[in-house]
């Protein structure tokens, strides 16, 4: 007898399985650099009739980034955020973010 093409299911010793939410891998870190090395982008967004300012990409461990934004919230006195390689914060802070970071040794795209 022949088997039906539109079976309903699968078989699971064809590398199905029944969790279909398994985390995806980490990313692979990429290497730390030093402040000078950097070479940061600041941009601004609308959001919700709000400005973010953005500065990208940071090449630190997460402790350190997280470190350097709290510095940096204090210094800007706004609020922020780290979101993966980047730092969002509230506000148009673009000239004082810049100068701040400048002074601290970063370097920015021309």
């Amino acid at each position: 007898m022949k088997e039906n093409l539109f079976e309903i299911g699968a078989k699971f010793g064809d590398d199905w399985s029944t969790n279909n939410k398994q985390k995806r891998a980490e990313k692979t870190l990429h290497e730390t650099k030093t402040p000078e090395k950097h070479k940061l982008h600041v941009a601004k967004e609308k959001r919700r009739g709000k400005t973010v300012t953005i500065v990208k990409p940071f090449f630190l461990e997460k402790e350190a980034l997280q470190s350097l934004l709290k510095t940096l919230k204090k210094r800007l006195g706004t609020g922020g955020t780290v979101k993966e390689d980047m730092l969002e914060f509230q506000g148009e802070v673009k000239e004082k973010l810049h100068e701040v970071l400048t002074e601290m040794g970063y370097g920015f795209k021309k």
